[in-house]
């Protein structure tokens, strides 16, 4: 089975229909009315941040570009679009052609943001841009709040490596989104092969409880492992007594034993205990990994144990509680007629509620202390100052339609562990609190 069997990106399928259909009413009603071709600027921010957090992590921006280059009507898409009445001919004849040729700034990937950082802005025709409403959201949405959820993970768990292993936990595609995002936020490793071959994220894996419930004796399922995988492999201990299944574990395959793997009990007992009977074991050197519906709270807590990796799968492709940033599409700038040379002006939402918006074309920069730690966000309209000018956060991703900055996996992953190393100490606490630093419009 390849890529395209598992419906993944590699013969460019069309991605138009990851949309709402009334973003192609608005489109027939804007071609309609002569407004269709007036240039518009639509930003994706977010109001607030889950609650609690501190900060967010943008994920997601690579297959945001698969998208957008993907967004093609073709023959099936409209045969789909015309039995279903969805839009008139003259749309559908307009669509047939769609390629967005606009550009697209943002935040680059793996970067933090706060409530109202502009973290992607498109710009072209009010057309060809709104019709990419569902597709940016839907993938940004998602993985980073995967991706909050990782990094959190991964500040608790500190030098200790983190699994990916939430396949079974979630919609089989989303999956391989999540452990994208994971790896982002500071995940090693996925189980997910599919992630492990769209995305070149390192794969892991050894045996479940069956494998041993296979077995007459858990003595035979270990010496079938270890004669499969070797002295190195993680062996899995806590399917009946755990200290039985430790001694025996040692004893088949060796003071070499790579690690052992607790799935189920109080983790924290448990672990010490199976460490010191490793250490008696003369295994001084095989690993101790713990499973079992971990979270970054969890994480934390194991912090003082003998714990050498955590393996995570639930609370992480649901985000922890958060399982979407809540981040919104919104116009907020848009010419006074058709004509290429018209200015631009400045519109946003302002019903009650809590869903106002800040309109016109937004810069957005970091500013630091004199330490170099991150001290607010500040966003504004006009002129940058001088003093910011080397901080802006926004970068170049589209251009007259061409992506410009696709980049590997590893540089955003490291992108990230750097921009939360610049935030105050207080954004990796655990604890509810607010923003750890404030937004500022100037």
């Amino acid at each position: 089975m390849g890529v395209a069997d598992l419906g993944l990106p590699v013969d460019v399928p069309s991605t138009a229909l990851f949309t709402d259909h009334y973003e192609l009413t608005m489109l027939q009603a804007a071609l309609a009315a002569g407004t269709a071709e007036r240039r518009s600027v639509f930003e994706v921010f977010t109001r607030r941040l889950p609650e609690g957090r501190r900060y967010g992590v943008v994920a997601g921006t690579g297959r945001v570009l698969d998208a957008v280059e993907n967004f093609r009507f073709d023959a099936d898409v409209l045969g789909f679009l015309r039995e279903r009445g969805v839009v008139n001919e003259q749309t559908l004849e307009w669509l047939a052609s769609y390629r967005f040729g606009g550009d697209i700034w943002g935040y680059p990937e793996g970067e933090v943001y706060f409530p109202g950082s502009p973290i992607l802005r498109v710009e072209g025709s009010f057309a060809e841009c709104v019709l990419l409403e569902t597709v940016i959201l839907s993938i940004l949405n998602h993985d980073s709040a995967i991706a909050a959820a990782a990094s959190r993970m991964s500040s608790a768990a500190g030098d200790r490596p983190l699994i990916e292993m939430g396949a079974r936990r979630t919609h089989e595609l989303a999956a391989v989104a999540a452990a994208r995002a994971a790896y982002v936020g500071g995940f090693a490793t996925t189980s997910d092969l599919a992630a492990g071959f769209r995305y070149n994220i390192p794969t892991v894996g050894t045996s479940a409880h069956a494998f041993t419930l296979l077995h007459d004796t858990e003595r035979d399922a270990f010496r079938a492992q270890v004669s499969v995988l070797g002295q190195g492999t993680t062996l899995l201990v806590d399917t009946y007594d755990v200290a039985e299944a430790v001694r025996t574990a040692v004893e088949v395959a060796g003071p070499e034993l790579g690690a052992v793997r607790i799935d189920s009990g109080d983790l924290l007992l448990v672990a010490h205990r199976v460490r010191q009977q490793l250490d008696e074991l003369g295994a001084t050197k095989t690993k101790i990994v713990v499973t079992s519906d971990l979270d970054e709270y969890a994480i934390a807590s194991l912090a003082a144990s003998p714990v050498d990796a955590y393996g995570v799968g639930t609370q992480l492709v649901t985000g922890s509680g958060h399982p979407t940033a809540s981040m919104v599409y919104k116009l907020v700038a848009r010419a006074e007629s058709a004509d290429p040379q018209a200015p631009l002006v400045p519109v946003a939402k302002k019903s009650s509620g809590g869903k106002t918006s800040v309109g016109g074309r937004k810069w957005a920069a970091r500013r630091v202390d004199e330490y170099g730690v991150a001290e607010a966000e500040v966003i504004g309209t006009g002129k940058v100052p001088q003093e910011l000018q080397d901080r802006l956060l926004q970068v170049e991703l589209v251009k007259g339609g061409q992506v410009v900055a696709r980049e590997p996996l590893d540089v955003v992953r490291d992108r990230h562990a750097a921009a939360r190393a610049g935030l105050p100490l207080s954004a990796t606490q655990l604890s509810r609190g607010e923003a750890v630093i404030p937004t500022e419009y100037v």
